[in-house]
């Protein structure tokens, strides 16, 4: 029942409407989770996961140093806001000369290393095999236990 010919009665009209009605309520459905899916991958998270990745961080920084550069400008201003905010102007400019050498020092794989390990101490922590099971080789639901 393609055509409109073939409409000869008004039960034939039902049935094209509710099939036109199904077919409009699918192709919105379709367009909704694309339209989803579509934006999505312009996100600041996809965006970060898709072109910051160590690699690409490794080759940037062995060019042109952009790490050691930012952590020895923004460390010593986050540590005298932060830490030493009620020091006096010696223990600040102290403080700005050694975070300054030490942001110096950074590199990318520092930076990610840092990263990963804060990253995995908020981490879902994975539960530990019970060890006598693991050495010998027998599973832990096992009946010989």
């Amino acid at each position: 029942m393609k055509r409109y010919k073939d409409i000869r009665n008004l039960t034939d009209l039902q049935a094209r409407k509710l099939e036109l009605k199904v077919e409009y309520t699918l192709k919105q459905e379709m367009l909704k989770s694309d339209t989803k899916t579509f934006f999505k991958q312009f996100t600041l998270g996809a965006l970060i996961k898709k072109y910051a990745t160590p690699n690409n961080l490794f080759k940037a920084d062995e060019k042109l140093n952009i790490s050691s550069t930012a952590m020895s400008l923004l460390l010593p201003m986050v540590m005298n806001k932060t830490i030493f905010r009620g020091a006096g102007f010696l223990t600040k400019a102290t403080v700005g000369l050694i975070s300054g050498k030490v942001g110096k020092s950074l590199d990318a794989e520092h930076l990610s290393a840092i990263f990963n390990s804060v990253k995995g101490w908020f981490g879902k922590k994975k539960e530990k095999k019970d060890k006598k099971f693991v050495d010998y080789g027998i599973p832990p639901d096992s009946e010989t236990y």
